[in-house]
């Protein structure tokens, strides 16, 4: 890989997780922190992403929006790292699935209930609070790894979602769940994108 990566973000974004994941990869790239409500609304970064939101990764002129996406693109990008199984693999399709569980239902449900309106089960991708709830402890219920015997992508995706609405009061702190996160959280990784965020909340703040 030779071309250059640009990272968007901010500290106080989902972006953490795509910094988690550089972190993983080992890639050098550049970090450039935008502002809520101003800088992430230029017209310079909106030419990258049109929904002026982040993170947004930029590979050469190409720009990859959506945390899911950068993810699963990054573990592409660095296949020493064997972040994701090989390709055709059932256990690489198993590492989609949960990727985009954690994005796409789990996410929909966690912000529509803070919300106060679940959709019709029926209309809903997360269908009933229960059976989103059951899948998610039944994924990682005396696991230490999501699928196979090794750190993937998918663990870095779950620890962050889960950790985070564990933090703010979104999901209830059980030990199935805590248990899950604390082992990837503890990670050289982790804890590096950690401290570099964190280093750049009172400089850049929340606008």
């Amino acid at each position: 890989m030779t071309d250059t990566l640009t990272f968007y973000s901010h500290p106080h974004s989902r972006g953490r997780i795509t910094r988690w994941m550089l972190e993983e990869t080992g890639l050098r790239y550049d970090a450039v922190m935008l502002e809520y409500g101003t800088s992430m609304k230029s017209a310079q970064y909106l030419a990258i992403n049109p929904m002026g939101k982040v993170p947004a990764l930029v590979q050469g002129t190409t720009a990859i929006t959506e945390n899911a996406a950068i993810c699963l693109h990054l573990a592409d990008l660095a296949p020493a790292k064997a972040l994701l199984p090989p390709v055709g693999s059932a256990e690489r399709g198993e590492c989609y699935r949960w990727v985009l569980f954690a994005a796409g239902p789990l996410e929909a449900f966690v912000t529509d209930r803070r919300h106060g309106g679940l959709a019709p089960p029926m209309e809903a991708g997360y269908g009933t609070a229960e059976d989103l709830l059951h899948t998610l402890e039944a994924a990682v219920a005396g696991k230490r790894y999501l699928v196979g015997d090794s750190f993937t992508v998918a663990d870095l995706y779950m620890a962050s979602f889960l950790s985070y609405y564990i933090r703010v009061g979104e999901l209830e702190a059980k030990p199935v769940f805590t248990d899950y996160c604390a082992v990837h959280l503890q990670r050289p990784a982790s804890v590096r994108a950690g401290q570099l965020d964190d280093a750049l909340v009172a400089p850049v703040g929340a606008a």
